[in-house]
């Protein structure tokens, strides 16, 4: 069993591919021991609660919730072990082993995803709101951003006085007083176009970071009207040879949110080609979304991700039920299928943001791994040559079930001839029993891990040490071979047991409140006891009985 649990599988695992530079899955063959981050390489993320946008009431209740979102999200964008927990009262750590993306790891892991949809502003409540705000503008001292241009975008909001300027005052008469302050261009004014459907407006990309802050004024939010809400769009278009962002007028109020959302699914439309989340609400959620659309049917509708609209708002053209679509137009099916990941997993209670990231490569972790394999050999060696040196032959044969290097066949066979190459048969045995053990539960393998394993070399050499001592003891009696074996191995078994399940209930502790890498300890340790225990009690008296069978006239033995 052991070995089956060690051939190698089929696995499918995502790569970049060399010549696009894109994701791709591809099936590989290996050995199905994961391999932590410290070993293969992979991102450490620290993670707190972002205040800047705004307080959160309690933090640590917050990173609480987005541990369980996070872990959700982690646990459908397919890494093999993640390690996901909150260390302290406002930290979360995030380890992705083997990832080869980290810039889309972040993305799925910081991304808000608060879904809504909200009715645009189809009374133009925000337009006919632009003249007090470009009146208070210019008491406050602040101008157009190009004063003397043409009003295009005035002429495009409010409409164009063709007879100004036709009428010429009598000769030798005073010019009346000049009104066109009143009707140039606003400083707010002067940034938007009106777009194609009410609610819509589109401001130069070079100039979205002044209109940014014209509305953060805090004159200009007391004068937008009430129930209103402004929503930058997530694209930018291009007209004229010239880059525009759309600013969305939208209710402030929306018609439904994700939380009722109960299924995202990402394809492409088979018409157009485009990438699109095909997403399900709730029972509940579907009744509210049918009648909220029914009493809005030709009205535009944002939808809202994270506060930007996605796309261009569509027109409701009747009531919409459980089922509902995002289109996300060109953008690669890798991002919708993101999308629809972060919106199955939920909204984040809180913005995070990060505090701390680390990036390990492969070549390092392939040093860690050739440091920790020559750490052990030395450690196993060690033990190896106490055992040999100080127990002799019965020393040997515990090796032999403990331990399956080359240095171990060589001793076996060289001083021992046939009964060692006995012996070897039942080589790696118990490196062969942990090693099975971590294939079959599908845990992961990490550099305190590799600790643990040769520690536990330790605990099972420690078992046979008791037997032998407890043997040497009875022959010291005079009691014959077979029958001080016999007692020998009856007789430590109760301090073995109470020494191994003390040190397994320490480890499992270990284990509950212990970090990552203390539970791949913990781990490891663990699995190495169960082996430790079987070679040490069943293979050891197992080949004590076999070199008996062979030798029935032994009368004394090496130990």
């Amino acid at each position: 069993m052991s070995i089956w649990a060690l051939i190698p599988t089929n696995t499918t695992q995502r790569v970049r591919d060399a010549a696009t530079g894109r994701m791709k899955d591809t099936t590989v063959r290996r050995v199905p021991i994961n391999l932590g981050l410290d070993l293969q390489g992979g991102i450490h993320l620290a993670l707190e609660v972002d205040q800047s946008k705004g307080p959160v009431p309690d933090p640590a209740d917050a990173i609480r919730r987005a541990e369980r979102v996070v872990r959700t999200r982690i646990d459908e964008f397919g890494v093999t072990e993640p390690v996901v927990q909150v260390v302290g009262n406002n930290r979360l750590i995030v380890e992705l082993a083997g990832e080869k993306d980290p810039a889309r790891a972040k993305g799925v892991i910081q991304r808000t995803a608060f879904l809504e949809f909200r009715i645009t502003d189809m009374k133009n409540l925000f337009r006919d709101a632009l003249p007090e705000i470009d009146k208070a503008l210019r008491q406050a001292g602040v101008k157009p951003a190009g004063e003397g241009a043409a009003a295009t975008s005035v002429t495009q909001l409010f409409g164009a006085d063709t007879a100004k300027g036709k009428a010429k005052h009598p000769k030798g008469k005073p010019a009346p007083k000049d009104s066109s302050d009143a009707n140039a261009p606003g400083p707010l004014s002067s940034l938007l176009f009106q777009g194609q459907l009410p609610g819509e407006y589109l401001v130069p990309e070079e100039q979205v970071p002044v209109a940014e802050s014209l509305l953060a004024r805090p004159d200009v939010r007391r004068l937008i009207p009430r129930g209103i809400e402004l929503k930058w769009g997530n694209e930018v278009s291009s007209r004229a040879a010239r880059s525009y962002r759309a600013l969305y007028a939208a209710e402030d109020r929306p018609i439904i949110t994700g939380e009722e959302l109960q299924d995202a699914r990402a394809t492409r439309d088979p018409l157009t080609n485009q990438s699109v989340v095909n997403f399900t609400l709730s029972r509940r959620g579907g009744r509210i979304f049918e009648r909220e659309t029914g009493r809005h049917v030709q009205d535009y509708m944002a939808i809202i991700l994270d506060g930007r609209v996605q796309g261009q708002p569509p027109i409701i053209k009747g009531q919409i039920g459980q089922h509902g679509q995002i289109e996300l137009g060109a953008k690669p099916l890798q991002e919708a299928q993101d999308l629809a990941l972060v919106l199955k997993a939920g909204a984040l209670p809180a913005p995070l943001t990060i505090i701390e990231e680390r990036t390990i490569g492969p070549s390092l972790g392939q040093d860690s791994i050739n440091d920790g394999i020559r750490a052990g050999i030395v450690g196993v060696a060690l033990v190896v040559l106490i055992m040999v040196v100080y127990y002799r032959w019965s020393g040997a044969l515990a090796v032999s079930a403990l331990v399956g290097v080359a240095l171990v066949v060589l001793i076996m066979v060289v001083y021992y001839r046939w009964s060692g190459a006995l012996a070897v048969s039942a080589l790696t045995l118990y490196v062969l029993f942990t090693l099975a053990g971590l294939a079959a539960f599908g845990f992961t393998l990490t550099l305190p891990g590799l600790a643990g394993l040769v520690l536990s070399v330790g605990i099972a050499v420690d078992a046979n040490v008791l037997i032998f001592e407890r043997i040497r003891e009875e022959l010291q009696h005079g009691k014959l071979v077979r029958t001080a074996v016999d007692e020998g191995f009856t007789h430590a078994m109760s301090a073995i047991i109470d020494s191994n399940v003390s040190t397994a209930l320490t480890a499992f502790i270990l284990y509950l409140v212990g970090t990552g890498p203390v539970q791949g300890f913990a781990i490891t340790l663990i699995i190495g006891i169960a082996a430790s225990m079987v070679t040490a009690i069943f293979v050891v008296r197992t080949f004590y009985m076999i070199w008996l069978q062979r030798r029935p006239d032994m009368a004394t033995l090496s130990v």
